[in-house]
């Protein structure tokens, strides 16, 4: 089943389980507009509301993946006041990370070029980042007197610790996908004729597989930051429990005996 819209600002398809969203300015490196941003909000809407997706891929159109914010599209005019920067996190950007963080499935970032600013810590939301060997990630936001926003300064330390996160946050410095993957940024770094290859063999590998086990590995993983250990053996604990009872386990089991491959549903 092929479902499919069409848009101004990205690319939107819906096919045998597996969705793809593209952000598609290509001459303005993907930068995010207002009407960009209200399109991937409306694509994430029947991305959540069709049951029959198992995965999500998201990546950019043209030489680079996204440049982050088009300043163009809230330029402030010489002696005018300024803009409301935390409206645009509030209303934008935030929504989008957790949209992302919150999606019962897995979600991949296959990045084909720069990305840079909100561009960067967009891709770092997605559960696993694959990028082009030519690609580049840059935390901009320095040079314009700003923080790593759209959830930049919690996942960097994260993946890569507090001196590697400053460095990138307070000096802006390109990094490539090479040493990215290094540092344990992102999950693999690729020959770009291969990234989307790689990218939709991986997709396909994830259509058919447990996706609730899956979205709780997801969702089990994102709650270890904030609980304890006894907290977090709890919440397995009853994460567990669920998934036994689930046709998707019943069916691993089944085939692992009889040494066949498994027909997971994702339910």
């Amino acid at each position: 089943m092929t479902d499919q819209k069409t848009y101004d600002n990205i690319l939107f398809t819906i096919h045998n389980g597996i969705a793809q969203l593209t952000l598609n300015r290509p001459d303005k490196l993907n930068s995010f507009t207002q009407a960009m941003h209200l399109e991937v909000r409306d694509a994430f809407e029947r991305l959540r509301a069709d049951r029959s997706v198992r995965v999500l891929v998201l990546t950019g159109a043209g030489r680079g993946f996204c440049a982050g914010q088009d300043l163009s599209d809230r330029a402030v005019e010489p002696g005018a006041k300024g803009v409301d920067l935390g409206d645009s996190v509030e209303k934008f950007y935030a929504p989008l990370v957790l949209a992302i963080k919150e999606l019962p499935l897995p979600v991949i970032c296959a990045v084909n070029g720069v990305a840079a600013g909100a561009g960067a810590n967009l891709a770092l939301a997605c559960d696993i980042v694959l990028a082009a060997k030519s690609a580049s990630f840059i935390e901009a936001f320095c040079k314009l007197g700003l923080i790593p926003d759209t959830g930049g300064t919690w996942h960097l330390p994260r993946l890569i610790g507090h001196a590697r996160a400053m460095g990138l946050a307070m000096l802006g410095e390109k990094l490539t996908a090479d040493r990215a993957e290094q540092w344990g940024l992102i999950w693999k770094a690729l020959p770009d004729e291969t990234l989307m290859t790689e990218a939709l063999a991986l997709a396909e590998h994830f259509a058919c597989a447990p996706t609730k086990g899956l979205a709780f590995t997801k969702r089990a993983i994102h709650q270890s930051y904030a609980n304890t250990l006894p907290e977090q053996l709890k919440l397995e604990g009853e994460m567990m429990r669920e998934l036994g009872y689930s046709h998707d386990y019943r069916e691993g089991v089944d085939a692992f005996i009889a040494k066949r491959t498994p027909h997971f549903k994702g339910e």
